[in-house]
């Protein structure tokens, strides 16, 4: 290596070099390189891993004479002996950086600056984008048939339409994302991710046709965001009402239940990705908050949030919003996507179009557990709706509202129609025996 430092290269040598992956976000450093050279011999090969030397660290006199370090037996060091520790370092390395740095990544929207790498992360800040007022009418509304099955090319061409990709000025450059039109009238919704810290938002249809956008509400506990077409922008479209998704019924998928995601992965708009639901009703915790998700194996990527997981009827069920990452290798850990339910996005976009934020749920004053028999109530808590209600430890729990319930699941999903000021009928089964209690539900959730 002395010989060939010197000289820069040996005669007839063949030299390749190799950079490492460059990751958005760090600095390269261009002495940090894999080399591989032949000397004339063809039989001797010599791979050598090029660092940076330590800040406060000096090579002796003689390794930097030489260029190798020196044998105390005069000993000629075997290369092939120190090629194969090398790559021993290197794969062990490898697997215990793997095995411990696996971890959730969620919110991957995309952030661009001009002339910067595209990487990943969060605005932050307040959002400024032009304000719509709420309260004017507008609803989100679930489809409670189902239809008939789609093929994929039919379940794009009716879909991709609708869908849009988000793009909103941020104090860090411009956040990425994928939106899905619910209203002919132009009211949009994304993950609030994407537009938080934005103060200018416009939408890309997939004709390639942009207009502004306005802010109507959001909410950063289930992260999503609400954004409204301006008359004024739908005057200049080349459509008298925009193209808009229906929305489906998320409780009625199974796991295995084939699904589809379209949105604009590496601002790629408009791609159409597949699998099937992997599971249902699945706690993640994201930024220190646990949300209950769709997971599916859809491939989703930066730029996909906000965008729409899609049923094989044609319905939206899911709002994509998050996916697990690997923090040393971003492509190492696929098939684990999560969607944010679209029987929870009923009750959050309905609250948002009428009040600009999301009501509380209504205390119910029980804990409650899934048992062989139904679902079991553990204790009451004392002076809540449940006791004044006349609801015992002990009693089972059959249906809510007139609907049956068979786990804590089934209870949360009635809860979430109510109210504060709302009234709750539960029919229990105490000792074998039939009873129907109100609840009076005057308090809300913590």
């Amino acid at each position: 290596m002395g010989e060939r430092e010197q000289a820069g290269r040996l005669p007839g040598e063949i030299v390749e070099v190799y950079r490492g992956p460059f990751r958005a976000g760090e600095a390269r450093d261009p002495r940090e390189v894999v080399e591989a050279y032949r000397q004339p011999d063809p039989r001797e090969v010599v791979e050598s891993y090029c660092r940076p030397v330590p800040a406060g660290k000096q090579a002796s006199p003689g390794q930097a004479a030489s260029g190798k370090k020196g044998r105390r037996d005069g000993r000629r060091p075997s290369r092939r002996r120190g090629l194969y520790r090398f790559c021993l370092c290197v794969a062990a390395l490898v697997g215990l950086t793997a095995a411990a740095k696996i971890i959730e990544h969620t919110a991957f929207q995309e952030e661009w600056q001009p002339g910067d790498a595209v990487y990943e992360t969060q605005a932050a800040g307040e959002i400024t984008i032009p304000a719509w007022p709420v309260d004017q009418g507008a609803s989100l509304a679930l489809a409670r048939d189902q239809g008939e099955a789609l093929t994929a090319q039919e379940v794009y061409r009716q879909l991709n339409p609708a869908v849009v990709t988000v793009q909103c000025l941020t104090g860090e450059g411009v956040s990425i994302g994928t939106g899905v039109i619910f209203s002919e009238d132009g009211y949009i919704l994304t993950n609030h991710h994407v537009v938080r810290g934005g103060s200018e938002c416009y939408v890309t249809l997939d004709s390639g046709y942009s207009v502004d956008v306005c802010f109507v509400a959001g909410d950063e506990d289930s992260d999503l965001a609400v954004l409204k077409v301006p008359p004024g922008e739908l005057a200049l479209m080349p459509m008298d009402v925009l193209p808009f998704a229906p929305f489906g019924d998320s409780e009625k998928l199974e796991v295995g239940d084939p699904v589809y995601a379209i949105g604009a992965p590496r601002r790629l708009r408009g791609t159409l990705t597949n699998g099937i639901i992997s599971a249902i009703d699945r706690d993640i915790e994201v930024e220190g908050r646990t949300m209950t998700l769709l997971q599916t194996n859809a491939a989703l990527n930066s730029g996909n949030s906000g965008g729409p997981l899609i049923s094989d009827r044609g319905q939206v069920v899911g709002i994509n919003v998050a996916k697990y990452m690997s923090d040393w290798n971003r492509d190492s850990v696929e098939g684990l996507g999560f969607a944010i339910p679209s029987a929870q996005l009923e009750r959050i976009v309905n609250d948002l179009l009428k009040w600009g934020e999301v009501q509380p749920e209504p205390r119910l004053g029980i804990q409650v557990l899934t048992d062989a028999q139904g679902l079991f109530v553990k204790v009451v808590d004392p002076g809540t709706a449940a006791e004044r209600a006349g609801v015992r430890a002990g009693d089972y729990i059959v249906a809510a509202q007139g609907r049956g319930v068979q786990n804590t699941q089934d209870l949360f999903r009635v809860r979430r129609t109510l109210y504060v000021g709302d009234r709750l009928t539960l029919a229990l089964l105490r000792d074998g025996e039939a009873l129907e209690v109100t609840l009076e539900l005057d308090e809300a959730v913590d």
